[in-house]
């Protein structure tokens, strides 16, 4: 699958638990919308990813990554500790300059 760089950095820091990395391949004023909340610049979104990381341990297996017009849209198969697990879920991009502005995490 062909993915940006920048998405295949946040897949493999998220496989690694590495939230320090995961955060960085976002902007400084990057925004991260997830299970109704808000998460708003590198710091919110590196504490977000690491108290979920040691809560659900998740790993992500994408599926299907497309390109559209306002946005990047990948599909992948979430396993971790949490009930109903493995799920697909949609993860909605929008990248510029090579890191990530928002992201948005549908079912």
């Amino acid at each position: 699958m062909n993915l940006p760089r920048v998405v295949a950095d946040l897949i493999e820091a998220q496989n690694k638990y590495d939230s320090a990395s995961y955060a960085n391949c976002f902007s400084e004023t990057a925004v991260v919308f997830d299970e109704g909340n808000t998460y708003e610049g590198r710091a919110e979104i590196q504490n977000w990813i690491d108290n979920a990381n040691k809560k659900f341990k998740t790993v992500q297996n994408p599926l299907k990554y497309e390109t559209f017009e306002t946005e990047d849209v990948l599909t992948a198969e979430i396993s971790g500790n949490f009930e109903g697990s493995p799920v697909v879920l949609h993860y909605h991009f929008k990248i510029d300059d090579g890191q990530i502005q928002s992201l948005n995490v549908k079912i």
